[in-house]
């Protein structure tokens, strides 16, 4: 008799000691994508591409036709001279002369130089605005609904200096009250060296303690991953790309407003 009841006690104690805890209250830090997953573009890359043409006195190009050129010249000149020439020490500015003008280029449009720098000055300074660009209305509640909550908030992107210094802020996404610190370029996603740098800047906090969000299988989940974080993928224009996603284990989310549901749901502990 005197045995049942210690095995009776003990399976009481066993049962007792699990508890259920929030997936929030098991982080430190959260790291957030910016294009993509706070932010996203207004229109075609090819509408301010043909203002800038329009305004230097030139016939409208055509948008499909600079639209996949763009696309051709920015994926031959990141991968010569990444992080937007920061790894080569060219200037940026030399770096979107380079690319655009190859970009027209590529969609058969050709400009003497004056013509040029004053198509090239106008697209410059557009895209070192907030013109081209819409924040999600779920971005900034988020943000600080997380740092309310003493989490420590992360912007990792391969963007350039523009973002954090000019476009951001421009949106209302200021560093201090909606996020905490930033990385951004230096290093390229999916270099793992971007996700440890952040790490250290929340702190020193333990992968796991950490969770990163963006857009890209490859550069956000699978890189966050490689380095023991947590990871989840957010398909705000529904994608077809999202089925493979969830095939290969992604958390996959609609927004952010969804990510706030999971963060806050249960699991035993």
């Amino acid at each position: 008799m005197q045995d049942c009841e210690i095995v009776t006690h003990r399976v009481e104690f066993s049962v007792q000691s699990f508890t259920m805890l929030s997936i929030l209250k098991r982080l430190r830090c959260i790291t957030l994508d910016i294009t993509g997953t706070l932010i996203a573009y207004k229109g075609d890359l090819g509408d301010s591409y043909c203002l800038s043409v329009k305004l230097a006195g030139k016939p409208c190009p055509s948008y499909k036709r600079v639209d996949e050129g763009f696309k051709v010249a920015y994926a031959g000149l990141a991968k010569k001279h990444p992080c937007f020439g920061f790894a080569h020490k060219i200037p940026n500015y030399v770096w979107w002369k380079i690319c655009v003008r190859d970009s027209f280029v590529k969609a058969g449009y050709e400009y003497d130089d004056e013509t040029f720098e004053s198509i090239l000055s106008r697209i410059y300074a557009t895209f070192g605005s907030a013109a081209p660009y819409k924040i999600f209305p779920d971005a900034i509640p988020f943000l600080r609904w997380l740092r309310q909550r003493d989490v420590t908030v992360g912007l990792v992107s391969n963007a350039e200096y523009r973002y954090r210094d000019m476009i951001l802020p421009a949106l209302g996404l200021n560093q201090g009250s909606e996020w905490d610190f930033g990385v951004f370029s230096g290093l390229e996603k999916p270099d793992p060296r971007i996700f440890e740098i952040a790490l250290k800047k929340a702190g020193n906090v333990a992968p796991e303690a950490a969770l990163h969000i963006g857009d890209s299988l490859k550069n956000d989940y699978l890189a966050a991953r490689g380095v023991g974080m947590q990871a989840l993928l957010l398909d705000r224009f529904k994608t077809a790309d999202a089925v493979d996603w969830r095939k290969s284990g992604a958390i996959v989310l609609p927004d952010l407003i969804a990510t706030k549901e999971w963060l806050t749901s249960e699991v035993l502990k």
